[in-house]
């Protein structure tokens, strides 16, 4: 009956370890951690599953670059200029290129002032990153834009759409009403009809098409997103079809928004944790394919219209091979990641506008951007990046790995530990060796010293130095895996031999209250080591966890001063001397030599199909 008693409660205590508060513990300290990284986590479970992901679909503008534009090329009457000046600097140069000549460029200029709904305030310039660095060459020029836009006065306009890639506004002066274009190059070109050359207005022909065209297309290769300009005169009426066909082209503007400090880096690292990163943009794929070069990313790209020529099987090969999605909208996420998740891959989706929301809510991780993000982006999304950094997201992932890591670290070292308790006990039982009848008592000390503070410490455990050189777990996989469970079992064996092998020696030497007061402190130091143990296991950095060894200290200083003060009676023990302590010494080096050869032997026992790190 004793024996009966004595297991249920070991098994009582087994089950109180794996509490789900304490890896709720362990998942909200993480939380707390990637928040300080600009990281806000919308579900905790989310943190785990960011481990599995073996795709990143990021947005390139604002994520991979610093969504920061600055106007450094304009394109006028066949003649190329550079714009000296960097961001929402007011200052700056027109510089012909050779063999250019200075033309008016006033009409291109009153065109991104009036198509734009970016505004100068008291703190400065807001609105969209893109429509601010259009707004620049309009001051570098002297133009006083709040007189500009007072005297032609807005009366219509077309909002831009992703599928259309282009804006226009209809502005009035009081005599005349004018359509102002701004868009896509290849789209806008196909809308023209006119040309202004020499200050006069001719057939666009197809020679000077192609001439735009091409002029684009190096603007883009060189890293610049690139705009088209246009207008008319007096539509005859605000309606779309009216405002953006038959129109007189005006010019391109090419602008730059480099690569953030450390996300070349930051890819590079999600390469070598086995995570593919795929970049998609609205810009056309020169751009895409020349910031991709600087990024790390070989390779072809497609567009948005070449996706929408593709059978859905040449869609489902074409995206294991492509990293580069240019000139996309957000109805071609949905069909990548439909594809990707039809071959199998766990995918992170990015995201900031009201129609990536449906990509973002189907995805295995949805991340939404914090500054650029919609809320309705947001309240679809599973992590909010705050600083729109694709930094933050290599950062989650490393965190949630980690994560992944303490929570099976604790549930080993409990596991394993009261393995070792029902063993030892069992066997001490069924021997004849004899338990204390205080061991009840002793046990729920022992619980309380090492399953307490020790365990939650595991929870806050900084990430192993290897851990974005491991591969993504599989969708769904075990905490308790072959190898894992081979582990627990080696901590419950080592210890039972370790112990059960002192307390056994003390017995032979007649002292049973020593021997007994030896089994329990053992027990206890014995579950301190595994502790440290099981951080080796993992790769965790040795003096990195200040609470772990903190905890580790007041565990011993409870043990110490229950054998050294009156209350030793109370669990049927007595003070030890300093012979005694390195008796428990031995049986725990004897522990950790088990253990290590055991460990050693795991490669020869188990087969690869059972290991899971």
């Amino acid at each position: 009956m004793a024996l009966f008693t004595t297991i249920l409660s070991i098994y009582q205590a087994i089950i109180g370890s794996l509490n789900p508060k304490r890896k709720a513990f362990s998942l909200s300290i993480a939380t707390n951690r990637m928040l300080k990284q600009k990281a806000l986590m919308r579900r905790l479970s989310t943190i785990q599953d960011l481990g599995s992901v073996d795709v990143i679909c990021t947005d390139k503008t604002g994520t991979l670059t610093e969504n920061i534009m600055t106007v450094t090329s304009l394109y006028i009457d066949g003649e190329t200029f550079s714009v000296t000046g960097k961001g929402h600097e007011k200052d700056g140069l027109f510089l012909p290129l050779e063999g250019s000549s200075l033309k008016d460029m006033t009409i291109l200029l009153h065109c991104a002032l009036l198509c734009n709904d970016a505004q100068e305030t008291k703190e400065g310039f807001k609105g969209d990153p893109t429509e601010i660095a259009v707004l620049m060459p309009a001051y570098k020029a002297g133009l006083d834009a709040d007189a500009i836009r007072e005297k032609f006065e807005r009366v219509g306009e077309v909002s831009f759409s992703p599928d259309r890639k282009l804006m226009s506004t209809a502005n009035s002066d009081g005599k005349r009403t004018y359509a102002y274009v701004k868009g896509a190059p290849e789209v806008l070109i196909s809308r023209c009809i006119k040309i202004i050359e020499n200050g006069r207005t001719r057939k666009l022909t197809a020679k000077d098409k192609q001439h735009i065209l091409e002029q684009n297309k190096n603007m883009a290769s060189g890293a610049l997103r690139v705009l088209g300009f246009a207008y008319r005169e007096s539509p005859p009426s605000l309606e779309e079809k009216d405002m953006e066909n038959d129109l007189i082209f005006l010019g391109l503007m090419g602008m730059i928004d480099p690569p953030r400090e450390g996300v070349k880096e930051a890819v590079d690292d999600c390469r070598s944790a086995g995570i593919r990163v795929i970049m998609i943009t609205g810009d056309n794929r020169y751009t895409a394919e020349a910031i991709g070069r600087e990024l790390g990313f070989i390779g072809r790209s497609l567009t948005g219209d070449e996706l929408d020529e593709m059978t859905h099987a040449q869609f489902g090969k074409a995206v294991e091979k492509v990293d580069i999605y240019a000139r996309t909208s957000p109805k071609h996420k949905v069909l990548l990641l439909r594809a990707l998740k039809e071959n199998g891959h766990i995918v992170c989706m990015t995201g900031d506008g009201v129609n990536d929301a449906a990509a973002i809510k189907n995805s295995d991780v949805g991340i939404a951007m914090g500054i650029r993000g919609t809320e309705v982006t947001k309240q679809a999304s599973d992590i909010i990046v705050l600083d729109d950094n694709f930094i933050t997201i290599r950062n989650s992932i490393s965190e949630g790995r980690g994560t992944f890591d303490n929570i099976r670290k604790f549930v080993v070292y409990l596991l394993g530990a009261n393995i070792a308790e029902v063993l030892i006990i069992f066997l001490a039982s069924i021997t004849g060796l004899g338990i204390s009848a205080k061991i009840a008592v002793q046990l729920l000390w022992i619980n309380l010293v090492t399953d307490g503070l020790p365990a939650l410490a595991l929870g806050v455990d900084p990430s192993a130095k290897d851990i974005m050189s491991r591969k993504p777990r599989k969708k769904g996989s075990r905490m308790i895996s072959g190898d894992t469970l081979y582990f627990m079992l080696t901590i419950g064996i080592g210890a039972s031999i370790a112990i059960l092998g002192l307390y056994a020696y003390m017995l032979s030497l007649g002292d049973t209250l020593k021997a007994q007061t030896m089994l329990f402190t053992a027990f206890v130091l014995l579950e301190m080591l595994t502790v440290y143990i099981v951080r080796w296991r993992y790769r965790t950095k040795g003096l990195a966890n200040k609470w772990l060894h903190t905890s580790v200290m007041i565990s011993v200083a409870l043990q110490l001063a229950v054998i050294y003060s009156p209350a030793a009676s109370l669990f049927g023990a007595m003070p030890l001397a300093l012979e005694d302590v390195g008796g428990i010494a031995a049986a725990l080096a004897l522990y950790s030599v088990l253990v290590a050869l055991a460990l050693q032997l795991e490669r020869f026992i188990l087969p690869k199909s059972a290991k899971e790190r």
